[in-house]
């Protein structure tokens, strides 16, 4: 299994944050074995144990077992790498906090977020992972210290939430807690979350520009595609791209390519948040979308070039994934209406469900 990493830009808030307790953190990472130089490369990244032992040690040193909550002093937009900016120029925080989620595998691999509106209100659900040690409490405090932070800092306000929730037990001086938070504390919580007010999420941003969140979502997009490359996940859907057209690609033939028995593939691929059926028909929607921009492909070749040894089949994929019929969404995408020879393919004759 591929090792979760945490960017550059993510580890250099860490830095911040432990220096602010007056550690000497070039030496630490040179006792860890550490790169520190590699903290002015903002496409680096470190191992989501190295940043463990990090925490581990700094806790060690400093006898402060609060100092994650240091990040929350020292955030900015760049700790987020291109994710902050995006989240910057967003309309409200709760678009912000969205896309956040989206971007997240940019900042750290190790941590699952969600945001999600419920009865009480939005909340911003956080999990961070280990991979061979167990995460530490300092690294997802210190996440949602950065977070609500982060809230002050776009709004310009003091943003209080409505309960913290924290997985760490109680500890035995909660006071830089309740200094950071000023929020109802609940310890020893089923996940680290913060929780706000609707009205705080929806309140318009005085940073929003629409032009820049755009042009900061394709940056995010390009980075997360160049960084998908070493993903189970990209070299899976290289394969299915290469095999479709000899008809539909059986995992057995996926995992052999890729020199991986079906276990380890279909557990690396769930790791990564996906499974092989999902893959197959997320490449075969992309394709088909890339084929039926072309006028000179006609439907039944596309059909056979994804895999379907009837066409029929693609007929009915393609209704579940746009609700509309192939010579339908191409007649969309060229403006123009649907020819008489698109209608009489063989794909129309077909009785849909």
């Amino acid at each position: 299994m591929s090792e979760r990493t945490t960017s550059a830009s993510w580890t250099l808030g860490i830095v911040k944050t432990l220096e602010m307790d007056g550690l000497d953190c070039r030496a630490l990472f040179k006792q860890l074995g550490l790169d520190y130089g590699a903290l002015e490369d903002p496409d680096a990244r470190f191992t989501q144990d190295s940043m463990t032992r990090l925490w581990q040690r700094a806790v060690e040193v400093s006898g402060n077992p609060a100092i994650g909550l240091n990040m929350g002093k020292v955030v900015r937009p760049a700790s987020f790498h291109v994710a902050g900016y995006a989240l910057m120029s967003s309309r409200t925080l709760a678009e912000g906090f969205q896309r956040l989620v989206r971007y997240q595998r940019i900042i750290a691999e190790s941590a699952d977020l969600s945001f999600r509106l419920l009865p009480e209100g939005y909340a911003l659900i956080l999990t961070v992972h280990g991979d061979h040690l167990p995460p530490t409490r300092q690294s997802a405090e210190a996440s949602l210290a950065c977070a609500l932070a982060l809230c002050g800092w776009l709004t310009g306000r003091v943003l209080q939430p409505r309960k913290v929730l924290l997985q760490g037990e109680q500890p035995l001086d909660v006071q830089p807690y309740k200094e950071m938070f000023h929020a109802p504390l609940v310890f020893a919580a089923p996940y680290d979350a913060l929780i706000f007010l609707r009205a705080d999420m929806e309140a318009p941003l005085p940073t929003a520009n629409e032009a820049m969140a755009l042009l900061h979502d394709r940056f995010a997009g390009e980075y997360l595609a160049r960084f998908s490359e070493s993903r189970v996940t990209h070299k899976a859907r290289q394969v299915l791209c290469r095999l479709l057209p000899q008809g539909e690609p059986k995992r057995e033939r996926v995992a052999q390519t890729l020199h991986l028995s079906q276990r380890t593939l279909q557990r690396r691929l769930q790791e990564e948040g996906t499974s092989f059926q999902t893959l197959l028909d997320d490449t075969r929607r992309e394709l088909a979308e890339q084929y039926l921009a072309q006028p000179n492909m006609t439907l039944l070749e596309i059909a056979y070039l994804l895999g379907f040894a009837d066409p029929s089949n693609f007929f009915r994929a393609f209704r579940r994934w746009f609700d509309v019929t192939p010579g339908e969404y191409r007649a969309r995408l060229l403006e123009m209406p649907v020819s008489i020879n698109d209608a009489r393919t063989p794909e129309y004759t077909v009785q849909t469900p």
